[in-house]
């Protein structure tokens, strides 16, 4: 039986891997490898958070490898030279790996392609991260789209509710003789001095497929009914949670469709799984977009905006921003918890991604870089799509005239104050009437939560109307 090469990027699993299938399929016997290359990744290296998941993503791997009689093979280098080495070394005649869909990935695993095929090697690469490949899906005049809602329509209709294949129970043992490195060894985890800031992650999250899968099936069990109102309050169990488990690949979206539809749902809970298919199309658009405007992780995509006046961050109000000090009880929340868990409620993604584009007026890449780093489930898609969303400078993009109220966002989607109060222990002993704007009741601030910033680090109103006055100008 001939040897294939499984070669594991952000497909982190056994479950409808095509990559592993393929092999399978061909008779070959599948050799799994994982190699370490993050400087391939360039300027989009994987920021501290994912690589301090990606640590124990891999260890379930490879755990998961171990009981059916195999184990991931880990090497550090450069991807092509590890390759070459691995194929000499098991006399692999195949490798297969699953699609990678940002720019420099493409371009590096283009050049790999070619120069193995030239060798002589079969090499074939598969679609394992997303429901459609972006080169599908196309306007009526062979365009990609740029509006969600068209695109959606069409990509929707290609959906497949068939289930994809399962793990396989068993996989040949790699050669005893074939080294590899501990997942150890890539240094993937916070290292001393630096204090362990990834503590309050695994109080939340289960890295790897049974994790994926167990939160599929909570979710399923439980907040996918009200989901399309309930998704919106960030003090409620009401979203799927599973962004970092799909950005590592832990679990394919074709497995979440397919579990979605093989449910017999109620006809009132139908517009909730409509609205969550919905979002996993979101997903898809911010990845098709990326691949037909590559220049967008760094630039705008509406043009316009190129000479649009932001204004020159100052790096107090920025750190304030980063740390959940600026004053605004919801974007603090929402920062904080972003640092503790590594993970934010999108709606409060959108409310400080507002406040930082639009009352600071900073431009949005200050924003996206800092989630980059911190979000357990950056992806270079999403990450850019929801900015430029926000910022105005994307497809689908909010007007330039919705600047969200910090005030009202936190008394409509916080009533109780339930989420404030847990990350912003700080303002607890204040009166639900006070938790949303502070300030306007300075005597009681400063009773009540003397250690909390007395004001905003920006006033909310004048910096609204000075970003209308921008933002006219630029879509002028």
């Amino acid at each position: 039986m001939a040897n294939a090469l499984i070669w594991f990027r952000r497909d982190l699993r056994l479950d409808d891997n095509p990559a592993l299938q393929a092999a399978l399929r061909a008779g070959q016997s599948p050799l799994c490898v994982y190699i370490h290359a993050p400087e391939e990744e360039a300027p989009w290296a994987p920021g501290a958070a994912t690589q301090a998941w990606l640590h124990r993503s891999l260890l379930a791997l490879d755990a998961d490898l171990r009981a059916r009689g195999s184990r991931l093979v880990i090497r550090r280098g450069d991807s092509l030279a590890e390759l070459e080495k691995l194929i000499a070394e098991t006399q692999a005649e195949a490798l297969h790996w699953n699609r990678l869909y940002e720019p420099a990935s493409i371009a590096r695993d283009t050049r790999i392609k070619q120069g193995l095929k030239s060798r002589g090697l079969t090499v074939e690469s598969h679609n394992a991260a997303l429901l459609v490949e972006p080169w599908t899906v196309q306007t009526g005049s062979g365009d990609p789209y740029r509006v969600f809602t068209p695109f959606w329509k069409n990509a929707r209709q290609r959906l497949d509710p068939q289930a994809p294949p399962a793990a396989p129970a068993r996989l040949p043992e790699p050669p005893p003789r074939l080294a590899g490195l501990d997942v150890a060894d890539l240094q993937l985890e916070p290292r001393k001095p630096e204090p362990r800031w990834d503590t309050g992650f695994w109080d939340d999250w289960q890295p790897g497929e049974a994790g994926a899968a167990e939160m599929l099936e909570v979710f399923l069990d439980g907040a996918a009914s009200g989901y399309k109102e309930q998704r919106n309050y960030p003090d409620r169990i009401a979203t799927s949670k599973l962004s970092p488990h799909l950005h590592f690949g832990e679990i394919s979206p074709r497995r979440i469709v397919a579990a979605v539809l093989a449910r017999r749902w109620p006809a009132a809970v139908q517009p909730d799984i409509d609205h969550f298919l919905s979002e996993l199309g979101w997903r898809e658009f911010s990845h098709h977009l990326l691949f037909h405007f590559p220049h967008t992780a760094s630039e705008n995509l509406n043009p316009k905006f190129d000479r649009f006046r932001w204004a020159k961050p100052d790096a107090d109000h920025l750190r304030a921003w980063q740390r959940g000090r600026t004053g605004v009880p919801i974007v603090d929340a929402g920062m904080r918890e972003l640092w503790h868990t590594g993970w934010m409620h999108n709606r409060v993604r959108m409310v400080v991604a507002s406040f930082l584009t639009k009352n600071l007026r900073y431009h949005w890449k200050h924003g996206a870089d800092w989630f980059w780093d911190t979000l357990v489930d950056a992806d270079l898609a999403n990450n850019t799509q929801g900015w430029q969303w926000t910022a105005g400078t994307g497809a689908d993009a909010a007007p330039y005239f919705r600047i969200f109220s910090m005030i009202s966002q936190a008394e409509k989607f916080d009533p109780a104050g339930k989420y404030i109060r847990r990350w912003v222990p700080e303002l607890a002993k204040l009166p639900d009437s006070a938790l949303a704007a502070p300030w306007e009741q300075p005597a009681l601030l400063r009773q009540l939560a003397p250690a909390y910033p007395g004001r905003p680090i920006v006033d909310l109103k004048a910096s609204r109307e000075a970003a209308l006055a921008a933002y006219s100008g630029a879509k002028a």
